[in-house]
């Protein structure tokens, strides 16, 4: 259901936008179709969106390779790509720039104050300071926020209930992400509330996420994992580590508990 939700919002939001393109496609230079830069995670993550993304272009009439070009760049665990990705998509001159998580999101906002930049999800852009405020976000940053720093306190308790001996919780996250960090911050105060004692392992790159298992070791009985691209990308990895460990865990969706193969 929550796959399905966040769907339709995906296509009502792109969807809006959209409709601003044709104003942008007549002032295009005779031959040259306008072109939207897409920058996320991962394409294996991202595939639904994007599939949603193209379908909804084309029921407005907008077909790539025909009157539109999209420019697909993915950071694949590494987020200097951002940065690297989002300048290049100034350099090519895009007419929009689309883009999933904060990361991504904040990489092409210091890029560039001019292009449209629209986010299709984001936690948070008031706390992480890509938007002034919900309803007038000024600048040339839009798109939908998911707040899911705002349950990290909801999903501790369901993670209490399912560990009825719950004592020490660790908790994952990508203190390069802002969001991630937010996510940390609430997540710390709730356990701290619920009576809990908390070890915290801080991650910035694919190669810290072994070794900080390795540190929990004997000093957890369950772990709440921050929504983050960089997480998400290497679940397959927290997961495996996880069940190794025997640490019950929280993930921010239901997606990333999969066990893939």
């Amino acid at each position: 259901m929550a796959s399905h939700i966040e769907r339709r919002k995906f296509l009502a939001t792109l969807g809006g936008a959209a409709m601003a393109w044709p104003l942008a496609a007549r002032a295009q230079q005779p031959g040259k179709l306008p072109i939207i830069g897409f920058l996320a995670a991962n394409p294996s993550i991202e595939s639904p969106r994007v599939v949603a993304f193209v379908q909804r272009l084309r029921e407005l009439g907008w077909i790539d390779g025909r009157n539109l070009a999209i420019e697909y760049r993915w950071a694949e665990g590494r987020n200097e790509r951002y940065a690297e990705s989002a300048a290049e998509f100034v350099r090519l001159k895009v007419d929009v720039i689309v883009t999933v998580a904060t990361p991504p999101t904040l990489a092409a906002k210091q890029a560039t104050a001019v292009i449209p930049i629209v986010f299709a999800a984001a936690s948070d852009p008031v706390g992480t300071g890509l938007v002034a405020s919900l309803a007038r976000p000024g600048g040339n940053v839009t798109g939908l926020s998911n707040q899911i720093s705002d349950t990290g306190g909801k999903k501790l308790e369901l993670l209490r209930e399912a560990v009825p001996g719950l004592r020490w919780l660790a908790i994952m996250a990508n203190v390069g992400n802002p969001a991630s960090v937010l996510d940390m911050g609430e997540a710390q105060a709730t356990a701290r509330a619920l009576g809990l004692e908390v070890t915290t392992s801080k991650i910035r790159r694919a190669e810290d996420i072994s070794p900080a298992f390795d540190a929990l070791k004997g000093r957890a009985d369950a772990l709440y994992v921050c929504l983050d691209p960089l997480v998400n990308t290497h679940r397959i990895r927290v997961n495996t580590l996880a069940l190794a460990a025997r640490l019950p865990t929280m993930h921010g969706f239901g997606s990333m508990s999969k066990r893939e193969v």
